[in-house]
């Protein structure tokens, strides 16, 4: 089943349990235990899902960490849990302790609903203070989940992690920064941007004035951009609609002869992950499909000029068609299942480029 699925799944647990959940230990079992298994780990297996793991720190004997979870006998990260009412964020100097002698890369604190992801990129063997990243089984997100896929045990690759945790945290980091200079632009934000077309001194009073102007242009530029992208996709789903009522009433009506063409629930599902791919850089609504007797095609702005890809599922195995290389006849790939079609994420975005 897909990891988004389960992860709603987990969700709805959630909103119908949490109100009778009253212990941290109820929230582990409840939320934690599933979240683990949704992950692909056995929790039965005691080689792999460690729980009250020894971690003995200094002097300190005893000293537990809620699990470890492992993969061919190797730590890779630990689970430190509080009671879902808690805030996730509020105890991490606990796991911070564990961390430093687990002899694992990741650390994650939990509610049993936010779920926080740590490492040792600022100083090695010694956690960051802030998560480099954060799911919430209450506000979940495709971008999430994605990232999320890498610690599943049959995708979990510790280079990859690593090679994506920086850029998640900056990143992060940077947004943050950005969305406090919206609200309140700093002097230096200021004077970086008047500088550039204001030649005059900047007094005491000239910067309340412009700090106040700063904020209205930005945020009246990020307001028009905002409409502009839902009027283009607005625009392009009634000119989609069009096309539509003018191909279905150019058509006779013959109410004896249905249509051959069967558009199966693999081929909606391969259409989603291939939107999912591609909202990435052109609204959703540009993205449309068109299905066949000999393939399921989907298109660019519904245009037959335009192919993203097909999906050729009406076989015993199942073919990805590109079309990245620029060229009218498409490149076709062997699926051994429906995931694998994220394999082909930077094919599907030349494609775009192709047309732009």
């Amino acid at each position: 089943m897909d990891l988004k699925i389960k992860l709603e799944q987990l969700h709805q647990k959630v909103i119908g349990l949490k109100e009778q959940i009253g212990t941290e230990e109820a929230t582990k079992n409840a939320f934690v235990m599933p979240f683990i298994q949704i992950l692909g780990y056995d929790i039965f297996n005691p080689t792999e899902v460690v729980p009250e793991h020894v971690c003995d720190i200094g002097t300190k004997k005893g000293e537990k960490v809620d699990y470890v979870i492992k993969n061919n006998d190797e730590p890779i990260f630990i689970i430190e849990c509080k009671h879902w009412k808690e805030n996730a964020d509020a105890h991490n100097s606990q796991l911070h302790r564990y961390y430093h002698v687990s002899k694992t890369r990741f650390g994650v604190l939990t509610n049993g609903i936010v779920y926080n992801f740590y490492t040792d990129l600022e100083k090695p063997n010694i956690m960051d203070e802030k998560p480099f990243f954060t799911i919430n089984i209450e506000d979940l997100k495709d971008s999430s989940i994605k990232i999320l896929e890498s610690f599943t045990k049959k995708d979990y690759n510790l280079e990859s992690i690593l090679d994506s945790a920086e850029a998640l945290k900056y990143i992060k980091a940077i947004r943050k920064e950005f969305e406090k200079e919206i609200e309140n632009p700093s002097d230096e934000l200021v004077k970086l941007l008047v500088n550039r077309f204001f030649e005059k001194p900047l007094t005491a009073n000239r910067m309340i004035s412009f700090k106040e102007y700063a904020k209205k242009a930005l945020t009246t530029s990020i307001n028009e951009s905002i409409s502009f992208r839902l009027k283009s996709a607005l625009s392009i789903n009634e000119q989609i609609e069009k096309r539509e009522d003018n191909v279905k009433n150019s058509q006779p009506i013959d109410e004896n002869n249905e249509s051959k063409t069967v558009t199966t629930e693999e081929e909606l599902e391969g259409f989603q992950i291939v939107k999912a791919i591609l909202r990435e850089k052109v609204p959703s609504a540009r993205i449309a499909y068109r299905d066949t007797l000999s393939y399921f095609g989907i298109l660019l702005d519904d245009n037959n000029r335009k192919p993203l890809c097909r999906l050729h599922f009406n076989t015993a195995n199942k073919y990805l068609e590109t079309f990245h290389n620029g060229k009218e006849a498409g490149e076709k790939v062997l699926l051994n299942n429906l995931d694998e079609i994220y394999n082909y994420r930077n094919q599907l975005h030349q494609t775009l480029e192709n047309y732009n």
